[in-house]
């Protein structure tokens, strides 16, 4: 059963609007109430709280309250003594239309595809190309001169164009696509995605492919009149079968693509076609339920009224209660009419249209002994109303006044509520770092202390962080006392660490090749503790679709290609012997099924986690869920694991706790956690309470026409959020940073590396006890290189990240080649001064070809070709070591 969920105005205060008090509103537009006389009766379960009964009565409506319909007059009772509006929010499906045309451009030399949608949204399509000789799915990147104004580049593999009119009066919103036929192109890959809804539309559950060469096989997504398709019929689907295809199919596939590109590129004999379709999109429509309650003078009985203007049959699923506990009761006769029992609990009433205006209601006759008239709405077997997520609640006793309409006493109580409670966090936070302040300069608090009460002080941040955000859009500023510390052999809290780790990455995408790589890092534990390294990064462990491990399967089967079980107990312990603690790699957002359902669609769990398809979110693109929609953005490779389902997070706590208990993990580095709310991942850090725990948040940064903007504030606001989503428990990835260092040491564009305000421009900058900060990994570099860092340039990198607070992330594969020693060195600066992941920083120079900062007033820096000395002064600063473009000095 799907709910439709109630907004409270709270959430959106520009809506709120007071009519006077005596008005009964009228809809806003005329709405269709034709009605179905027979009152649907569902099977399923309801959201009130009593234990339901098989029994189903049909009772008849009295005279007497049939006779009240129409003489219930809410604009002029002088008796009325409660009166109120309810806004209400449900879902409608629109149809429009969807087109895909290909034709010759304007000149005539080159060609045009064209994609277009009527319906009204936030349109965007999310594309790529493949090449003459490409084996495999893979997407990549068009060349710059096909991407049309507008568009942004995600990652390496996809763009990202919106749709737009190209004038008021269009019905289409559209985008353009020019590309020249004799070009290396074979064939446009594409999605249409909704960015009002997050729902993406494809073709028959996979991505459109439009060929420009004859020789392509056809997947069963191949558009295009030319290759037999016509007209298709009926919505797009957004889900379906996604074939996962066995690794011995690869060579197959190469075998079938032994012609040369130049014979290949013969073939092209490109036909224009226009093929349409209905598209259903899903939007949510707003509607209102009064209601007033007066005293009868006649019968001294309480009677009810209720109305709205939600077209169609609505069926009132209501009751009464004795108390303020709300447990739903059975009235006494008389009833409205089409009124039926419902499992002896409760009673359900088709609500009769008004004789004018587009509205439905119904009068409900009380005893005067009722606390209170509880009900809900019934729309459909799967469509249910409900009031804040909670029963609408109606008082019955008691109350001597109108309330304000929309609710305006409950916005009062909970701003005044809010207001204070901030006001006290904010109070807290003075009085905790007043008190370090003067503890410290009178040098008598223990170092345990000082991190207890950092710890503290970053809790409260947290939860006036969460409270703040909620209403206004803007960016925090870490709220903590930056201290000088030793290190400390206590943690700061659950999941973050003493703020000392450095963190090495222990794999790249070629590991698994090897079969024994636990085997072969166990022989390097020794040496990699040596390096300063405190923290240790391994690969996925689960059996997996995917080689490398990021498509898991059965969760507790841990022999993977990386080695068995017992190897990794082995490798674990190794590390735990040599100082190391170390994080698992969990894929928590999807996974892959084992069975297909009646359907044919993969999304059937085997194994000990043997899930059906409510475990997956009904709004995956490829899947066929019975979920919830997905709180994130989907993964589209496999099936999106549905994290709202109270049986799935049980699991998946379950499984955490069994891999700190069973296998000894610290801490966990979390897979893909776009595609699932952070308050999820705090229940599962608090469940299974990791050393450390970081997060893969990773999107797009902000381009403009293909040049990166300075200001990317708002990248690092989404991270920032999703930190702040897990409470704090866990940190994240500063991709900000690396983007940020990309554009400036490839471009000699050092001023990038200072904000507006002076600060680091990434995560570190705003949230540094919470920033990892990396400049490759397994994704960006190693053999896919989806993003690898400017080459020359990796040590002006690493002297960034390594003399910087944050926790400084080292790639496998810089340490073991000819930066070794280089790193090595970085860390014993980093190490022998004390920086850590909240040292405090101060830009001194960021101009075209140099940036300059000093850490902690212990250790100055510079990267660049530009020039830069440490001032002289009452300090003494002593270089350190330097390499190309970098120097980093100490004092002495």
């Amino acid at each position: 059963m799907a709910a439709v969920t109630i907004d409270s105005l709270l959430q959106n205060p520009t809506l709120l609007f007071r009519p006077k008090a005596k008005v009964m509103l009228k809809p806003p537009r005329s709405l269709d109430c034709s009605r179905n006389r027979k009152l649907p009766l569902s099977r399923g379960s309801c959201f009130c709280s009593f234990n339901p009964r098989r029994t189903i009565h049909v009772v008849r409506a009295s005279s007497s309250e049939t006779a009240l319909i129409g003489n219930f007059d809410t604009s002029s009772s002088d008796d009325i003594f409660y009166k109120d509006i309810f806004p209400v929010k449900r879902i409608e499906k629109v149809e429009g239309k969807f087109f895909i045309r290909l034709d010759r451009s304007k000149d005539q030399h080159d060609w045009q595809l064209t994609v277009g949608c009527s319906l009204p949204g936030k349109w965007i399509l999310h594309w790529g190309v493949s090449y003459l000789g490409d084996s495999g799915s893979e997407w990549d990147q068009p060349p710059k001169g096909m991407r049309p104004p507008g568009s942004i580049p995600i990652k390496d593999y996809a763009i990202e164009t919106p749709l737009k009119k190209l004038s008021e009066g269009d019905i289409f919103h559209e985008v353009k696509i020019d590309f020249n036929p004799s070009s290396e192109i074979a064939a446009i890959h594409f999605v249409l995605k909704d960015e009002e809804t997050g729902a993406w539309y494809q073709h028959r559950g996979m991505d459109f492919k439009v060929p420009l060469v004859d020789y392509l096989e056809d997947d069963g997504n191949t558009v295009g009149a030319k290759r037999g398709f016509g007209v298709w019929s009926g919505a797009l689907q957004q889900f379906s079968n996604v074939l996962l295809k066995s690794e011995a199919s690869h060579a197959d596939s190469q075998n079938n693509n032994i012609e040369s590109k130049d014979s290949k590129n013969k073939n092209r004999c490109l036909e224009g076609f226009y093929e349409e379709q209905s598209i259903v999109k899903e939007v949510s429509v707003g509607n209102l339920v009064s209601v007033a309650v007066r005293k009868s003078p006649e019968t001294g009985k309480v009677i009810v009224c209720l109305e709205t203007d939600i077209p169609g049959d609505v069926v009132v699923h209501w009751g009464v209660c004795r108390d303020d506990a709300k447990i739903w009761e059975i009235p006494a006769a008389p009833y409205p009419p089409e009124t039926t029992v419902f499992k002896n609990k409760a009673l359900r009433t088709l609500l009769q249209p008004k004789a004018t205006g587009n509205r439905s209601g119904a009068l409900f006759t009380l005893d005067e002994e009722h606390f209170g008239f509880l009900f809900v709405l019934k729309l459909d077997d799967n469509t249910w109303l409900k009031f804040k997520e909670n029963d609408f609640y109606v008082p019955l006793l008691g109350t001597s006044s109108v309330p304000g309409q929309y609710g305006q006493s409950d916005i009062t109580t909970e701003e005044i509520s809010s207001k204070s409670y901030t006001d006290g966090i904010i109070n807290e936070i003075r009085n905790l770092v007043s008190g370090l302040s003067s503890e410290k300069s009178q040098k008598t608090k223990t170092k345990e202390v000082q991190e207890s009460i950092l710890q503290e002080i970053e809790q409260l941040a947290a939860e006036a962080y969460s409270i703040f955000r909620s209403s206004i859009t803007t960016v925090p500023e870490e709220v903590v006392s930056e201290t000088e510390t030793t290190k400390p052999a206590v943690k700061i809290s659950s999941g973050t660490g003493t703020g000392f780790e450095i963190l090495c990455q222990g794999f790249n995408w070629e590991s698994h090749k090897s079969r024994r790589w636990y085997m072969e890092l166990k022989e390097k534990a020794s040496e990699i503790s040596s390096l300063g390294f405190t923290v240790i990064w391994l690969p996925p462990p689960t059996e997996s679709v995917s080689p490398e491990g990021y498509m898991p399967k059965d969760l507790y089967n841990l022999n993977s290609r990386y080695g068995t079980i017992a190897e990794l107990k082995e490798l674990v312990k190794s590390l735990h012997e040599v100082g190391m603690k170390v994080l698992g790699d969990v894929v928590l957002n999807h996974r892959c099924a084992h069975f297909k359902n009646q359907n044919g669609v993969w999304n059937i769990f085997g194994g000990r986690l043997n899930w059906d398809d409510r475990a997956v979110v009904a709004d995956d693109p490829h899947f066929q869920g019975r979920g919830n929609k997905s709180s994130g953005d989907n993964f589209h490779a496999a099936p999106n694991i549905d994290h709202s389902q109270e049986f799935v997070r049980k699991d998946l706590k379950e499984w955490l706790g069994w891999l700190r208990e069973e296998i000894g993990y610290d801490g966990w580095r979390l897979d893909f956690v776009r595609g699932f709310w952070g308050g999820y991942v705090k229940d599962y850090l608090e469940a299974s309470e990791p050393y450390f725990a970081v997060g893969e948040y990773w999107d797009s940064l902000s381009y403009t026409y293909g040049e990166m903007d300075h200001n990317q504030d708002s990248h690092r606001q989404r991270i920032v959020d999703w930190i702040n989503a897990t409470n704090g428990t866990a940190g994240a990835f500063d991709v900000t940073t690396k983007g940020i260092l990309h554009s400036a040491l490839e471009r000699c564009e050092y001023w990038r590396l200072s904000d507006k305000k002076g600060k680091p421009p990434g995560v570190v900058g705003w949230w540094p006890s919470r920033a990892v900060t990396f400049i490759e990994n397994h994704d960006t570099g190693s053999t896919q290189g989806h993003w690898r860092f400017p080459g020359g340039k990796e040590m002006q990198g690493y002297a960034y990240i390594l003399t910087h607070p944050g926790t400084p992330a080292v790639f496998y594969d810089h340490i073991f080649s000819h930066h070794r020693s280089e790193i090595a060195n970085l860390i014993s600066v980093r190490n022998r001064n004390g920086i850590h992941c909240r040292s405090l920083v101060k830009i001194v120079k960021a101009e075209r070809d140099v940036y300059a900062a000093i850490v902690d007033e212990k250790v100055a820096m510079k990267i660049g070709p530009g020039y830069y000395e440490p001032p002289s002064g009452s300090q003494r600063w002593s270089l350190a070591l330097e390499g190309r473009d970098y120097k980093v000095w100490e004092t002495s």
